[in-house]
Parts: C-alpha cells; sequence; structure tokens
C-alpha cells in the first residue's frame, strides 16, 4: 500500500498538493464551498509547514489583484475562490492574463446569483471562458490534486505564461472524504522547476506591466495570447505525460470510457462524469452501445483531437451544468464550433442538468439516451424541469 494514500475532505488534499507546489503568495477570500481549501493552507503557513506569506484579502478581487502584484515580481502564487468571487474577480481576471502572470487558481465549481444558491454548477468558470485563463476540470479528487502541479508547469512555461484554473465542484467534490495520493514533495520539485521569470518588477531594473495600449498595437497583444493558448494544448499534454512517467497516474486534454464501437457518444466534464460511467456500465449490460469523451482541458480547446475520437458516430449528447442564456450551453455551442464543416460528425444534442445543485441521477442520463435513441426531442433541453413551469 502507497504511504502517501490519506482519507481525505477534497479540500484538505487540495491544500495539502498546494504545500508540495511551493507558492511564495497566497492571497484569498473565503466563501464557501472554497473556504477549506485556504482555511488549511492558513494553517499550514501558520504552523511553519509552507514557507509562503499569507495575505487575508478584503475581497476576492483584492486578492487576485494582490497575486497580480506579487506574480509581476517573480513570485509563484495561488489561489482559491468559486462562484460570486470569481465574478468579482472579472476585470482582475482579464489583467492576469493580459500581462502574462502565470497565476494558479483553484475555482471550486459553485452556481451564480440571483437567486441565491450555494450547490454546484460550472456556470462560474463557463461564464470566464474567454478571459485568457487555462481551464482545466477535474472528475474526482485525485485529479483535482495532479492537476495543480501540472498547471504550475504548463503556466510558468515561458512559451506560454498564462494563469490557469483547476475546476472541481463544489461540495460534490470539496466537502467529500476519499482516498488520495498526496504527491511526494520530492517528486513535485523533480517535475516542477522553480519559477524563474525573464521580466519582473525589479527597482533596479524598471519595467511597465499592463501599460497603455493604443488601437495601433492592443490587437497584437490579444494575438499573442490568442496564439499562447493554442500552444498551451501541446504543452499541457507533454506536461501530462511527465506528470506520468514520474507519479505513474495518467491524465489526457480528453480521456474516452467504452467508445471504441459506440453508436452515442456522451460528452461532459467534471464530477458529472462518474454518474455517466455508472449509467452507461448499466446500459452496456442492456445491449446500448454508448461511451463518453470526458473533457478535461476545456481552455485550450482541443478540438481536432475531440473530432478525431468521435467522428463516425452517430449520435452525440452533451451534458453539462451550465447554460448560455437563449443559445444553448458553452459546451455544447464550443463542440458545434469545432465540429462545423468536419464531415462524419455526430449529431449533437444538449442537456443542462444539476443547475444550482440539484441531484443527477442514473436515470436522468439513461432517460436522455433514450430519448436520443428514439428522436423524442429536440437538440437542446433541460433535464427534471419542475412540471408547473411546463
Amino acid at each position: 500500500m502507497n504511504d502517501n494514500i490519506k482519507i481525505l475532505e477534497g479540500s484538505m488534499a487540495i491544500a495539502s498538493t498546494v504545500k508540495t507546489c511551493k507558492p511564495n503568495i497566497v492571497s484569498a477570500y473565503p466563501i464557501t464551498p472554497q473556504t477549506h481549501i485556504v482555511e488549511n493552507i492558513a494553517k499550514m503557513v501558520a504552523d511553519g509547514e509552507i514557507k509562503a506569506d499569507y495575505i487575508r484579502a478584503d475581497s476576492e478581487f483584492s486578492a487576485l489583484s494582490t497575486l497580480i502584484g506579487a506574480s509581476a515580481t517573480g513570485a509563484r502564487t495561488y489561489s482559491s475562490t468559486t462562484s460570486q468571487g470569481l465574478a468579482l474577480m472579472f476585470e482582475a481576471l482579464f489583467n492576469a492574463s493580459g500581462m502574462r502572470l502565470p497565476i494558479v487558481m483553484t475555482v471550486v465549481n459553485r452556481a451564480l446569483s440571483a437567486p441565491l444558491n450555494i450547490w454546484n454548477d460550472q456556470q462560474d468558470s463557463i461564464s470566464v471562458r474567454d478571459a485568457g485563463w487555462i481551464q482545466l476540470y477535474a472528475e474526482d479528487n485525485q485529479e483535482a490534486c495532479d492537476l495543480l502541479p501540472i498547471a504550475y508547469k504548463v503556466a510558468e512555461d515561458k512559451e506560454i505564461l498564462l494563469p490557469t484554473m483547476c475546476c472541481m465542484d463544489g461540495f460534490i467534490l470539496t466537502h467529500t472524504f476519499e482516498p488520495v495520493i498526496i504527491p511526494e514533495e520530492s517528486l513535485v520539485d523533480e517535475f516542477l522547476p522553480p519559477f524563474r521569470p525573464d521580466f519582473i518588477l525589479d527597482p533596479a531594473n524598471p519595467l511597465t506591466f499592463g501599460a497603455y495600449a493604443g488601437p495601433e498595437i492592443y490587437t497584437e497583444f490579444r494575438y499573442q495570447q490568442h496564439n499562447a493558448m493554442i500552444k498551451a494544448e501541446e504543452k499541457i499534454e507533454k506536461a501530462m505525460n511527465e506528470f506520468g512517467e514520474v507519479f505513474g497516474r495518467e491524465y489526457g486534454l480528453i480521456d474516452e470510457y467504452r467508445l471504441d464501437d459506440a453508436d452515442i457518444v456522451i460528452i461532459s466534464m467534471g464530477s458529472l462524469l462518474g454518474t455517466i460511467k455508472d449509467a452507461v456500465d448499466e446500459m452496456r449490460e442492456d445491449g446500448i452501445k454508448v461511451g463518453i469523451l470526458k473533457i478535461t482541458s476545456y481552455r485550450p480547446f482541443p478540438k481536432e483531437k475531440i473530432y478525431n475520437k468521435i467522428k463516425g458516430i452517430e449520435k452525440g449528447i452533451v451534458f453539462e451544468k451550465d447554460v448560455s442564456i437563449g443559445t444553448g450551453a458553452g459546451l455544447l455551442n464550443d463542440l458545434k464550433a469545432a465540429l462545423y464543416g468536419k464531415k462524419q460528425t455526430p449529431f449533437l444534442y444538449g442537456f443542462v442538468l444539476g443547475l444550482g445543485g440539484r441531484d443527477v441521477g442514473m436515470n436522468d442520463i439513461k432517460d436522455a439516451v433514450k430519448k436520443v435513441k428514439t428522436l423524442e426531442l429536440e437538440d437542446f433541453g433541460f433535464i427534471n424541469l419542475r412540471k408547473e413551469v411546463l
């Protein structure tokens, strides 16, 4: 048995993994269900387990703004937030990305107000998908932990220099106790080199970060960010492969489950995949050939890899915990755009479910597959709506 296997609450596992990544500055503001992460990190700093400065900010906007300054001086930085906290960071999210600062942040996915809701869905991070941050989505607590050193390695790559969100579902993962292998610090040191940027704020060598850019040069900044995000796809894949070699746990930009002979492919991301896998296993026993394509990297969006995995499959079902009001949902719309004009692509049906923490059961998944097989539905809809609103 691996001595590093521990039964930990997801939040504690994240805090323990952050410790192994050796950040210099941690700044955050507590907000449910993210609080336990930074609460545990603050205790580790106070107890001398992490040699870092912990800054308790007065808001999430201040927390990220603090890290922007710290990262610009060459510090490795970390934060975590959720929902309204991520929304409050909106301006600073673009500043961090535009200044090419490799901040890493755990985003604990939670519904946005109004109405007020503290439970899980993925509307918060999906809503800032165009802010120039890499976005990686974890299926379980082990993956949520392992994505952190991978995120630092990619974000701090001098050809990338983009901030990164490691997204995990609130309560479902953060407050669940699971067996988790915390990466050994010596192995993390081997995998993740120290952060040594070429350009920092230094009085001895004055530079300007985030200066005014007129129409004659502004577009070029966005062009460079765009290219870095595209290049990040191969960098993430390389980092994941290296992680597998060092730690023995393998990850990919996408992953598949029982997809080889599938007539229907289910596409999703996050903790929902556990329920979907159980439903697929039961449907397979009934002779229904359905498989899964898991999306881990949402930004960058590995469209060619996705296409190569699902081309030739007749129908696709996208399950997601967000809605793009009036137009469908984020992952569904991105998939349609990525597959537009390509041959042998599945016809995609999109389902919004689990908003605001509403329970998603295997029967919900199986019922949707049944409707797709019998064509008893439109190409987009909501699952489990209360009858009085229909």
